[in-house]
């Protein structure tokens, strides 16, 4: 497991107050309470977009990520909002995230064939962005979180924006990808059926502090 310990922040009117929590190192960590209860406050500190109180810190496999600046943490982010580039095709969309990452074209091209045949992307590569439908593009920023090998994928709501009748599906390609890559993952969920899916762990939070599951 990789140990986040003393994250804390004052956002003024609220506070995040973690002393420890425990992240897998394979499967779903959920990190699971309704809105305003310090889910996405949490997302921020770890990536490092928010500032935490100094004491931070998050042991990785023997190293300090809280340490480390954003970029050199490592970590995969699909966002809420997905985040995609909506002039680029969806190849290009994943292969910026490799090139960024300084991962040798031919790798991630051959990493791309095998995340596109995992999350049924081959269809859509040379698509631009901006036609795909919603989970066709969720789908794009999966792969273009994993083509970058992070340490840690972190999922913010993932499957919020979609209608209810394309969330099965899509929390099945989501499970298939993550067991395929074999990456740890955070996901953060106001949502019990995303619980009953895709977590190995459930964590609560409540008012900025885990109350179950640490």
């Amino acid at each position: 497991m990789s140990t986040v310990k003393n994250l804390r922040a004052d956002y003024g009117d609220f506070k995040i107050d973690i002393p420890e929590w425990s992240i897998l190192d394979e499967g779903v960590t959920a990190l699971w309470g309704p809105s305003g209860a310090g889910k996405t406050s949490v997302f921020r500190l770890l990536l490092g977009l928010d500032r935490a109180e100094p004491g931070f810190s998050w042991d990785f496999r023997g190293e300090d990520l809280a340490r480390l600046s954003t970029p050199d943490r490592r970590l995969g982010v699909v966002f809420q909002t997905l985040e995609l580039f909506p002039h680029m095709t969806a190849r290009g969309n994943i292969l910026f995230a490799s090139d960024s990452r300084r991962i040798p074209r031919a790798e991630a091209e051959t990493h791309l064939r095998s995340l596109a045949e995992t999350l049924g992307l081959t269809p859509l590569l040379d698509r631009r962005a901006s036609v795909l439908s919603g989970g066709e593009r969720q789908r794009v920023a999966l792969a273009r979180s994993l083509i970058g090998k992070p340490r840690i994928l972190f999922l913010d709501e993932p499957f919020s924006a979609l209608d209810a009748d394309l969330r099965s599906d899509a929390r099945r390609l989501v499970a298939q990808a993550i067991a395929t890559e074999k990456i740890p993952t955070v996901l953060i969920t106001h949502d019990r059926e995303d619980l009953t899916v895709l977590a190995s762990k459930t964590t609560e939070i409540s008012h900025g502090r885990l109350v179950s599951g640490v």
